[in-house]
């Protein structure tokens, strides 16, 4: 009977210690993962400051700061594996399998990614850009690891996955600094030409938002002989941010301008001829 009692205390004994033990690390873990997410948070929020203060390219940070936050999570779940007692070399191992069979599982995001990389290495466009992709339209925000976003002149906010644009044409309207928008309008046959393109290219000066120098003087011209009339063609320079101000604004004060001159708008014409 005492050989028994003796026995379950020291299972008893054993158990109590191995638990004692295992609660101390378990506790002192789950401390470590308190203190280390809020290092984690503290460092980021500080590169995120310095990022600023040096002027890192807005393109390039979104990458960089998820690239460290996910290296520093990695580094802090490694180092809370070794307050445990898992070797941290066979951790190691683990959560590279698991990395394996998860970027197995999501192959399509990795695609995503690799195609993000490149958005950032080759550089066809940077957050701030006016680019045409994907049947967007409008200023690029932010280029992350997986996908683009593009806020369009609508007010609406385009999300594009990165293997999309990369497999894709994209069109850059902002990569030489301004753009040409091109404005038909149309004028009768028989009118006075020279003097409606002398009314035109007057609008396009007096607007304060078309651009004149050297290389971006606007320009008038014929551009085509229509069936029913005389087709010109207004040919203003203009800032990326004054793209749709002078599309719809000036394209307006087109029409009115040779609405007072008397220009009328062009209409059907057929020619009868009476058989005799």
């Amino acid at each position: 009977m005492e050989t028994l009692t003796q026995s379950l205390s020291n299972f008893y004994n054993s158990i109590a210690t191995g638990f004692g033990d295992w609660g101390l690390k378990l506790l002192g873990a789950f401390a470590a993962l308190i203190l280390g997410l809020w290092l984690v948070r503290m460092i980021m929020r500080g590169v995120s400051r310095l990022f600023e203060n040096k002027h890192v390219d807005e393109t390039l940070r979104p990458f960089l700061t998820t690239l460290i936050g996910f290296a520093l999570k990695a580094l802090l779940l490694i180092s809370i594996a070794g307050i445990v007692g898992v070797p941290t070399a066979s951790f190691a191992a683990v959560i590279a399998a698991v990395a394996f069979a998860i970027g197995s599982a999501f192959n399509g995001s990795l695609g995503h990614m690799a195609s993000g990389v490149m958005l950032l290495i080759f550089r066809p466009f940077k957050v701030g850009d006016l680019i045409k992709t994907n049947n967007a339209f409008g200023f690029v925000r932010e280029i992350s690891v997986f996908v683009t976003v593009i806020e369009t002149f609508q007010n609406e906010t385009e999300i594009i996955p990165n293997s999309t644009i990369t497999s894709n044409k994209i069109t850059n309207l902002t990569a030489i600094g301004n753009l040409r928008i091109d404005m038909p309008f149309a004028i009768r046959y028989g009118s006075d030409i020279e003097k409606a393109k002398q009314i035109v290219l007057d609008v396009l000066k007096d607007d304060v938002n078309v651009l004149e120098g050297k290389g971006k003087e606007p320009r008038v011209a014929v551009n085509n002989l229509g069936v029913n009339s005389v087709e010109l063609l207004a040919m203003p320079y203009v800032n990326c941010n004054n793209y749709w101000d002078v599309f719809w604004d000036t394209k307006q004060k087109i029409v009115e301008a040779l609405g007072n001159a008397g220009y009328e708008a062009p209409l059907p014409q057929r020619i009868v001829t009476m058989a005799k």
